[in-house]
């Protein structure tokens, strides 16, 4: 048997006993405490750094909700269940989990108000302009491709990135919300505990888990279940070279020292099945601020691939996975403004031939690519991609200059969407699609809501939703 799983005969003494055992105290396993403790069970929630935070304390803070939100309301926008879930089911990526986005838009409206009950504030002010976390302590934003072809004719737009009212990097503050919500709570934290290895019964339900705390063995009784919350892998090398090999190119790995993928190994020696496990969020923010959409990106042939308009995550997707990592954003004199984001200039020159000469670009390529733009761009058209009349003009202004959006040359911020097998209820499952007795999962170390296709905020809105789903269900097992 595996060392990432014991045999409860193994086990000669229980150091400690509860029953909900969470592992791992970021925004999804503060949400799992929260939900076990408030029915009553004995919660104890093992972290492995010295307090909660994980990755979700390191991000933007945004949250992906919608439905109709108080928030979404006070900003003067309509939403509905079925418009969010028309925009996710198109944009998520390859066959996404229909169950689980029908139960998150239905019960994201009710979320919201959950977020807010736990002290998470939010400010009733709308912020234009950009695709994440405000610069300022604005609560709503665009955080999608929500207004973008082609979504924007499947799915009414409206805008449902839910940021927490902190200026910049609203992380922060929601994880010391939430993390004093559990210590306000009936659970237990316990820090500095590294889970090591899952406990399981004869019958094959897991009953506890093994944990290092400063170099001695712990052994923890979990009498209803335990949920796995522990994030994603994308700080493992050699998990991502079997699943994900693409992301080693990219720059910014996002995820804290836990993101190694542990607890999905912890769940796959249980028994576990794991989906999705190539599927990533791959940022290319190289439209930011919003002026630089009017530019065109081209790949390695010169040609465009992508409506500009689009989200973020998604010109990385297209630029890593199906250009090779290979693109430049053009743009004129008029439309040259400086990046929000770090990002070299590579190349200028005084006419498209010149710039495609200095690109290294098959001879040509641009020049006819610019050219067939502008000529659709001077009626406030883009019949090839469709991107919004508000960023179409034509680009004919000398000199002309290439932002490098290379895999090698900028910033691609990636983290894996791929994990553990779960229903929508949090329970793991195996590849038969059985449930594991005693094992529940939440968070980025499972598969959520994106399978690609991702848009900002819903790691955190997924992970908190059905993290509490998962702390629940475990704890009336």
């Amino acid at each position: 048997m595996s060392r990432s799983l014991r045999d409860e005969r193994e086990i000669q003494r229980w150091d400690d006993v509860a029953d909900v055992l969470v592992v791992g105290l970021g925004a999804a396993g503060a949400a799992a405490a929260l939900e076990a403790a408030r029915t009553g069970a004995d919660t104890l929630v093992i972290e492995r750094a010295g307090g909660g935070g994980g990755t979700s304390a390191m991000s933007g803070g945004v949250l992906y909700l919608g439905g109709g939100t108080a928030l979404q309301r006070a900003c003067g926008f309509d939403d509905s269940a079925e418009a969010m879930f028309g925009y996710l089911m198109a944009s998520c990526g390859e066959g996404p989990d229909e169950a689980k986005l029908g139960v998150y838009c239905e019960g994201s409206v009710d979320h919201y108000e959950w977020l807010v009950a736990q002290g998470v504030p939010f400010k009733p002010v709308f912020h234009h302009g950009v695709s994440g976390e405000p610069p300022n302590d604005d609560g709503l934003v665009w955080s999608g491709s929500e207004r973008a072809h082609p979504f924007r004719d499947i799915a009414a737009p409206a805008p449902r990135g839910h940021v927490p009212a902190m200026e910049a990097q609203a992380g922060p503050l929601l994880m010391r919300r939430l993390v004093a919500a559990v210590e306000g709570s009936a659970a237990r934290v316990a820090p500095n505990h590294r889970c090591v290895a899952l406990v399981r019964a004869p019958d094959g339900a897991v009953v506890g888990a093994v944990a290092e705390h400063f170099g001695a063995a712990r052994a923890l009784r979990a009498r209803r279940g335990v949920v796995l919350t522990t994030g994603g892998f994308i700080r493992d090398d050699a998990m991502l070279a079997a699943h994900a090999p693409h992301l080693r190119r990219c720059k910014f790995r996002v995820g804290a020292e836990g993101d190694d993928g542990s607890g999905i190994r912890l769940g796959i020696a249980a028994g576990a099945a794991t989906i999705h496990m190539d599927a990533a969020s791959i940022s290319l923010p190289a439209t930011q601020p919003w002026g630089l959409k009017r530019g065109i990106l081209v790949d390695g042939a010169g040609q465009r691939f992508i409506n500009e308009d689009a989200y973020y995550g998604r010109l990385g997707e297209h630029a890593l996975l199906h250009r090779g990592g290979r693109a430049w954003l053009v743009v004129d004199d008029a439309v040259f403004e400086k990046p929000d984001y770090p990002r070299r200039v590579a190349a200028v020159g005084e006419s498209p031939a010149e710039l495609e000469r200095d690109l290294g670009l098959p001879p040509g390529s641009l020049e006819s690519t610019l050219a067939l733009y502008n000529r659709a761009a001077t009626r406030g058209e883009d019949p090839a991609f469709h991107k919004a009349r508000e960023y179409v003009t034509p680009l004919e202004r000398p000199p002309f200059g290439a932002f490098d959006c290379t895999s090698e040359g900028s910033l691609y911020a990636a983290f894996t969407l791929g994990g553990l097998h779960t229903d929508v209820e949090g329970r793991v499952l195996d590849p038969a699609g059985a449930a594991i007795p005693g094992l529940f999962a939440a968070g980025r170390s499972t598969s959520g809501l994106s399978v690609g296709g991702y848009s900002s905020g819903l790691s955190l809105g997924d992970g908190t939703f059905f993290g509490r789903r998962a702390g629940r269900t475990a704890a009336r097992t």
